[in-house]
């Protein structure tokens, strides 16, 4: 009997010293990010007391609809994953819960025609990807609905010194000198803009330069750029040029 009530005597400080421990593991976790898990359904996670994500899984893979939020806690994008890619169409939201852009996708790459829209529900622009690479299709809209027309364009300027010293370069620029773009060599490559296959030739934001010599062996008696034109809008507008050379010897 003795032994009993020593037992009872002891429990309030080990009840005690657990909720101190408690306490202490909570205030150390304080700021990180926090995961909560469900086997094969939902994962949520948060950055501090904030829900971030939620993510289905199943077998451990990324399956079924994923959701982000905004710091308020509102619904900021939606994706669908199949296996673990992506997979139909991700949708992007403003913060007052309209829809602002869908985006299809195709084993886990944009694949198809993207859609913007003002909060309104009007079209703002149309977009079109072929396994992740750009398409120079490009439509932009006014919020009343009528188009976007009115962009910067590319000019190109050359200079000549073949015969002085074996040099001729050509400069790229805008007609809105106050637009950036970003200048490649390179065409494209199957009707497709692909990043990888061309090479930068910016000398600053606005303008951008090709600095070709002779070689004294046959080479192409063309060059090809494409501008990435920034929009009012935020889009990039693709514009190709061919550029004829006086000369088929020069690199």
């Amino acid at each position: 009997m003795r032994k009993f009530f020593l037992i009872l005597a002891f429990l309030p400080l080990l009840c005690i010293s657990s909720c101190m421990n408690k306490g202490s593991r909570v205030s150390e976790s304080e700021g990180e990010n926090e995961e909560l898990s469900v086997p094969d359904t939902v994962k949520k996670f948060y950055s501090g007391n904030l829900l971030t994500s939620e993510v289905t899984f199943r077998n451990g893979v990324r399956h079924g609809l994923t959701k982000t939020y905004y710091p308020s806690g509102k619904l900021y994008q939606t994706f669908w994953y199949q296996n673990g890619v992506k997979e139909d169409t991700a949708v992007w939201y403003y913060e007052d819960g309209r829809v602002f852009r869908k985006t299809p996708f195709r084993r886990d790459t944009m694949h198809g025609v993207q859609i913007q829209y003002y909060k309104s529900g009007r079209v703002r622009a149309k977009l079109e990807f072929v396994d992740g690479l750009r398409k120079p299709y490009l439509e932009e809209f006014k919020s009343d609905g009528s188009p976007v027309t009115d962009y910067a364009s590319l000019v190109v300027q050359t200079t000549d010194n073949y015969q002085q010293n074996g040099t001729y370069t050509i400069k790229l620029s805008l007609n809105k000198k106050d637009v950036k773009a970003t200048y490649y060599r390179g065409g494209y490559q199957n009707g497709l803009f692909n990043p990888k296959a061309v090479v930068k030739i910016n000398d600053s934001d606005y303008t951008g330069i090709i600095h070709l010599r002779k070689t004294g062996s046959p080479a192409q008696n063309f060059v090809e750029v494409i501008a990435e034109i920034t929009t009012p809008l935020g889009n990039k507008l693709l514009e190709y040029r061919k550029i004829d050379l006086p000369y088929n010897d020069l690199n």
